[in-house]
């Protein structure tokens, strides 16, 4: 049996873009992807703060230290400019490789989506 458990979190950036005429995903700065753990294509979890939205898509990496969250494609509808939320990624793994996971978790500042520190 596998079960699904948090393995990744980038926690309360700002969304900079939204791009409707994409085919689809979230553009993440590659600098919070890397210290998230979240690879390119990775399916992640995003949920906004501002309307309570919740909805999955697939990372693109952008420009590192460019503090890019740009929501692409049908998401974009999902979230409006300014808005603030999180990203989440999951792992399937045994019960017992889950209670041994300790998920990756980035406390970017909110305001400039660059990690602190």
């Amino acid at each position: 049996m596998f079960i699904q458990v948090l393995k990744s979190k980038i926690h309360r950036v700002t969304v900079t873009e939204a791009n409707l005429d994409y085919i689809g995903s979230i553009t993440i700065d590659s600098a919070l992807m890397e210290a998230a753990g979240i690879i390119p294509g990775e399916r992640v979890y995003i949920v906004d703060n501002n309307n309570g939205e919740r909805f999955d898509t697939y990372a693109i990496p952008g420009e590192a230290g460019s503090g890019v969250i740009c929501l692409n494609g049908a998401a974009a509808r999902r979230v409006h400019r300014g808005d603030v939320v999180i990203i989440m990624a999951y792992a399937f793994v045994t019960p017992e490789e889950g209670a041994e996971i300790k998920p990756r978790l980035v406390f970017p500042d909110t305001l400039t989506n660059r990690i602190i520190g």
